[in-house]
């Protein structure tokens, strides 16, 4: 069973067949995109979806379709997961957290409303890679009680590799 989250703005729902179109339109944006990696094909958004799914039964945890509150409007998704990433150094054995919004979406505050409700569920320690260009995410990570330790290579690239220890509630 997934858990709904609600916040005041927000609504963290399991993801559903019907999110696929606005899943797809979000994971294709190049300004979505720039700092994860390229824009997704519909293929590749179809199994994101998919991904996401799975998660929850094999895991117990997962990612939660960010929905806004009233107009039911797909937002983007926030969650956990353990990509088993080839990293240098490794990540730590914790879940990673990740978070996408769209662009519309973005700047004002939801990104950490959503993340402090995961995190609230999760009541454990968790980690992040996040690009050290993306000053947006950065920020956010550091509301929430993240903290840099160091850069690690992933894939052809460097990251930032982010560890939030703490269990208890929000830190915003």
């Amino acid at each position: 069973m997934i858990p709904v989250l609600e916040t005041p703005r927000l609504k963290l729902r399991p993801h559903r067949v019907e999110d696929f179109e606005a899943l797809a339109t979000l994971w294709a944006d190049p300004a979505v995109t720039r700092f994860i990696g390229k824009p997704a094909t519909r293929e590749e958004s179809w199994a994101r979806l998919l991904r996401y799914g799975g998660l929850w039964p094999l895991l117990g945890f997962g990612y939660w379709a960010v929905e806004q509150r009233g107009s039911g409007a797909y937002l983007g998704d926030v969650g956990f997961a353990d990509f088993h990433r080839p990293m240098d150094p490794a990540p730590p054995a914790l879940p990673e957290i990740g978070w996408v919004l769209s662009p519309a979406a973005q700047g004002h505050g939801l990104a950490t409303e959503a993340a402090t409700a995961a995190l609230e569920w999760l009541r454990g320690p968790c980690f992040c890679i996040i690009d050290p260009a993306h000053l947006g995410s950065l920020r956010v990570a550091a509301k929430l009680g993240f903290e840099s330790r160091g850069l690690a290579r992933y894939r052809d690239s460097v990251t930032t590799l982010l560890v939030r220890e703490h269990t208890g509630g929000p830190v915003v």
